[in-house]
């Protein structure tokens, strides 16, 4: 169902977008996964990842039908609200930057684009 709504939401497809990874954040960190629903299902979601030193955040996703509701800031909201009281300080989100509704959201949250810090990646076999 998770998975569904990120293809339909449009979400770029990463290598952890499989049954098995999403069982396994389940089963190690299940508060992480937070899930907007209406009408009794599900509409949206986040991951608001907590490592004990650096909180962050994945998959902001909302079925197209259900944007511009004011689902996606409430996710972020509740996400912030759990990870402080975890103890995080400093919160990062992985956005992709040419998507400008997402880039647009995320600045609508408060947060700054951080032009110092760059992303690199390794996928492991």
């Amino acid at each position: 169902m998770v998975l569904g709504l990120w293809r339909a939401a449009g979400s770029v497809p990463g290598v952890s977008d499989d049954p098995v990874s999403l069982e396994r954040l389940l089963e190690t960190s299940a508060d992480a996964l937070l899930v907007a629903e209406a009408d009794g299902r599900i509409v949206g979601t986040i991951i608001a990842a907590w490592d004990g030193w650096r909180a962050n955040f994945y998959r902001l996703a909302v079925l197209p039908s259900a944007r511009r509701r004011g689902i996606a800031l409430q996710l972020v909201n509740e996400a912030e609200r759990r990870l402080a009281a975890k103890g995080a300080r400093r919160l990062s989100a992985i956005v992709m930057s040419e998507h400008d509704p997402a880039v647009a959201l995320w600045l609508a949250a408060g947060y700054t684009h951080d032009t110092r810090v760059g992303r690199y990646v390794r996928t492991l076999p």
